[in-house]
């Protein structure tokens, strides 16, 4: 049986800046590959896509995993003849839905204004390329310029293009260039008619192509181009068109086997595959090979290269929570390495990280990598040694500020002050403060793991300092001032300002390492239970005043209406878990399967919110086979009844 027919990239893709349903892109991609590709429609910020447009500027080479983080090592590509233009607003084309074709493994497209029809199918670190002319029309091959400084040269003797971009959005990234290189095959290049234009940000080429069937071979590399070119060597070799994207399917209907479902219907059948396709997108390789098999990576802290394995494209804030528990289960070997990876942040540039898109954004708070790492700890996952030096980068940033906010722990050194973070010293004080606590408990489960058990009781008292911001009055979590102060006026339901994304309904109840102590503050297990059936049935009603404007978040939490269960966002993913936890399954499945079947669809509008690099894609996956890790760090799965009617992982019976 294969499972790609079942998987609709575009799922989540229909999507706005005000209303998310997912902020996707149906991407073409090998899993966990350092390339991704997809059709770029129209330019609106850092949304290119649209699923219901059936007009192209081209076909993106993309490491986007957000709009709301941009692109980088980004490049344009589409076939022209007649009028060439340098500029995808200017090359764009129309193409008919109807005959194009959007898999993980292979995209295909026919653009009507130079009538050609695009193949492309995924390598690791590259893609092969075959175009197919409907008429004897000189044509090319353009690479147009999306962000960034680009340059170009070509390659005659190897019939090969040679480009690169310094383009990358928000993170630090110090002299970052994508090296890229375009080898023709099948004397497909016309290299005196082949042209470059412009300069800088408005650099492009024109390959020229002498043939109706035209193909190329493309690699990247982050080092240089003669690394972009060895990749191809590497990963294409002589093997054709058809046998690479052969290759491409058996990898990904390997993914996808891991997990083997029957489901109860065809758009269960179809959500569930899409979901999975989106877990083994992310993180993506941002490492090589050199001429030894060695691998290597740049170094976005200081531009260097080093020896070692690294990973970028992943929000801890977001994955730690749902990806990684999953990824514990059906790719375990790959954790190991991505976890290697991160710990090579740490050795390179003296912090773990918090959010890559290639370099450090820092854009979501706190170092929920403790999660990470914990989950990977007690589960047997990663070498001692990267579990040592990782257990070091936790203690240091649980101990120390970086004078960059985009790194470690904020309010790292007033937390271990006061025993919280102060509300007029950092904005989400409540999140800071609780997302430490979690830390610490995660350093003390590491440390006890690697018998450093001199540090198990110190970083475990500490990790119960959610209890100094409890308000027992309003049964809320609350920002404190450095007086151990509440401020007087307080709602609900008003969104951020102490909180992040969220108000405190939803940011109150994220003590994932201590129910029971938090079922304590409440009153006991029945009172806090009173709480979370509040939380549920009180209208979805939200306030401005932290941010002074409507954040799309609010607006999902509103349209999908669970109450204040926004489960269009990562604070609220473990609500309907708690149930379980404290003593009533019923009330879990109940809102586990009414969160399953009405706020997901494999439709384009598919997602209830942000879907954020596999994290509410491995929630559902988890939800619907009736499992859920209600703590990273702990070998502990909340289990309640499935809802597909028989479920294979790794193939054995779940």
């Amino acid at each position: 049986m294969k499972y790609i027919p079942y998987v609709n990239t575009n799922m989540g893709s229909k999507s706005h800046r005000r209303r998310s349903c997912g902020n996707t892109l149906p991407l073409t991609q090998i899993p966990f590959g350092m390339t991704s590709f997809c059709i770029q429609t129209e330019v609106h910020g850092t949304w290119f896509y649209h699923p219901e447009h059936e007009f192209s500027e081209g076909v993106r080479l993309t490491h986007q995993f957000s709009p709301w983080l941009g692109d980088f090592g980004a490049v344009l590509m589409i076939p022209q003849n007649d009028v060439v233009a340098n500029g995808g607003d200017m090359a764009w084309s129309g193409f008919r839905k109807a005959d194009t074709v959007q898999r993980p493994d292979y995209l295909k497209m026919h653009f009507l204004r130079s009538n050609c029809t695009f193949e492309l199918t995924p390598t690791e670190r590259g893609a092969a390329i075959r175009m197919t002319f409907g008429d004897d029309r000189p044509s090319y091959l353009s690479f147009l310029p999306v962000l960034g400084n680009y340059t170009y040269r070509i390659d005659a003797e190897t019939s090969t293009v040679y480009g690169s971009t310094d383009g990358h959005s928000l993170s630090d990234a110090k002299n970052f260039k994508m090296y890229f290189a375009i080898r023709f095959v099948n004397e497909a290049l016309d290299t005196e008619r082949t042209y470059a234009e412009g300069e800088g940000g408005s650099a492009c080429i024109h390959a020229a192509v002498n043939t109706r069937v035209a193909e190329a071979r493309l690699g990247i590399s982050y080092i240089s181009e003669e690394m972009a070119a060895a990749a191809i060597d590497r990963e294409c070799g002589d093997l054709s068109f058809d046998e690479l994207r052969a290759q491409a399917e058996v990898n990904w209907e390997e993914k996808l086997h891991r997990i083997e479902i029957e489901a109860k219907n065809e758009a269960q059948m179809c959500t569930f595959y899409s979901c999975l396709y989106r877990v083994f997108l992310y993180p993506n390789k941002a490492y090589e090979l050199d001429k030894n098999q060695n691998p290597v990576h740049y170094v976005p802290r200081d531009g260097s290269v080093r020896a070692g394995v690294r990973y970028t494209g992943n929000c801890f804030w977001d994955t730690a929570r749902t990806l990684y528990p999953l990824l514990t289960l059906i790719a375990p070997d790959e954790f190991a390495e991505m976890l290697e990876g991160f710990v090579a942040d740490y050795a390179d540039g003296g912090w773990l990280p918090r959010c890559t898109s290639m370099g450090e954004v820092g854009c979501m708070p706190s170092t929920l990598i403790d999660g990470v790492i914990a989950e990977a700890a007690v589960n047997g996952i990663g070498k001692r040694e990267v579990l040592e030096k990782a257990l070091e980068g936790m203690l240091y940033h649980a101990n120390h500020e970086a004078e960059d906010p985009r790194y470690g722990r904020n309010g790292a050194l007033s937390y271990i002050k006061y025993g919280y973070v102060p509300r007029e010293e950092h904005r989400e004080s409540v999140n800071l403060t609780q997302d430490a606590a979690y830390g610490d408990w995660c350093i003390a489960t590491v440390a006890k793991v690697l018998g450093r058990d001199e540090l198990v009781d110190e970083y475990l008292k500490r990790a119960e300092n959610y209890k100094k911001i409890f308000d027992p009055t309003t049964g809320f979590m609350r920002g404190k001032d450095k007086n151990g102060n509440m401020a007087e006026d307080f709602d609900p339901c008003i969104w951020g300002g102490e909180y992040t994304e969220g108000s405190a309904w939803q940011n109150s109840f994220f003590v994932p390492h201590d129910v029971e102590g938090l079922a304590d503050l409440h009153g006991g297990r029945e009172a806090l239970i009173r709480k979370l059936d509040e939380l549920f049935a009180t209208p979805p009603r939200y306030r401005v005043h932290g941010y002074g404007f409507e954040i799309h978040e609010m607006t999902e939490m509103a349209l999908v209406d669970f109450g204040q269960m926004a489960i269009s966002n990562q604070p609220s993913f473990h609500l309907p878990f708690m149930f379980a936890a404290l003593g009533d399954v019923g009330k879990t499945e109940y809102w586990v399967k009414k969160l399953t079947e009405e706020a997901f669809s494999p439709n384009d509008d598919g997602y209830p919110g942000d879907e954020d690099t596999g994290t509410t894609s491995a929630w559902y996956i988890l939800s619907v086979l009736g499992m859920y890790r209600l703590c990273p760090g702990k070998k502990e799965w909340i289990t309640f009844r499935r809802s597909v009617k028989s479920a294979k992982i790794l193939g054995k019976d779940v």
